[in-house]
């Protein structure tokens, strides 16, 4: 899960980067509100984390601006700024959540795994397809019941995919969800990993659209 930290303070934003790290989201961080809002144009990340307070921009600017472009991504607002009126006022702007600063890694995990379910219109975090259960709280996939030891790329394909049942996904799109900046991808990585999913998951989990890209198909109720 690739998600957009704007953060300008240093120990605050490398150590989000990393706790987030080490519960599998991949972390793109910018430190001023120019780049924040330059970045969430791209339509690349599947959640936001914005400080309010940044140099260059503020937040709230930033948060006005992405929302007038129609840009959904889903933002939490991180910020010091506890009066009820500001947090009023970034919610109106068109935040989708709201922590106070100082904060729980875990708590801000959950949050973020939460709001990235709800923009896909699930109800619940954990997913599944078919046999498959992917739990994004315990970063763990079961087929039929059992564990599957996946490694982190072939996991955040999984999840893209699952996320959005029934839509196809092109390879550049897989990509901007499984690589960070500066990243060396390969140029058949999502087919390799495509492979690995299927040899442990079953041939039929996930369907190639000539073409156009991969899906899995959306189970009808």
């Amino acid at each position: 899960m690739r998600i957009l930290l704007a953060e300008d303070d240093e120990l605050l934003g490398s150590g989000i980067r990393a706790g987030l790290a080490q519960h599998g989201f991949q972390v793109d961080w910018v430190r001023d509100g120019v780049a924040a809002e330059r970045e969430l144009a791209t339509g690349a990340y599947q959640a936001a984390v914005l400080d309010l307070g940044l140099p260059r921009q503020d937040g709230m600017e930033v948060l006005r601006q992405t929302r007038a472009r129609r840009n959904t991504t889903p933002v939490l607002v991180l910020t010091a700024r506890d009066a009820v009126p500001a947090r009023i006022e970034g919610l109106d702007a068109g935040a989708d959540d709201y922590l106070i600063k100082p904060i729980d890694l875990l708590e801000l995990a959950a949050r973020l795994r939460a709001l990235v379910c709800r923009a896909h219109g699930q109800s619940d975090t954990s997913l599944a397809a078919g046999d498959v259960v992917l739990d994004p709280a315990a970063h763990q996939v079961l087929a039929q019941g059992q564990p599957v030891e996946l490694s982190n790329r072939e996991y955040d394909l999984l999840h893209a995919l699952m996320l959005n049942a029934g839509r196809v996904l092109s390879r550049e799109q897989l990509e901007q969800r499984l690589y960070e900046w500066g990243s060396e991808i390969n140029s058949n990585a999502v087919e390799v990993h495509i492979y690995h999913l299927r040899r442990k998951l079953g041939a039929g989990l996930i369907e190639t659209v000539r073409g156009v890209g991969y899906r899995i198909p959306r189970e009808q109720a």
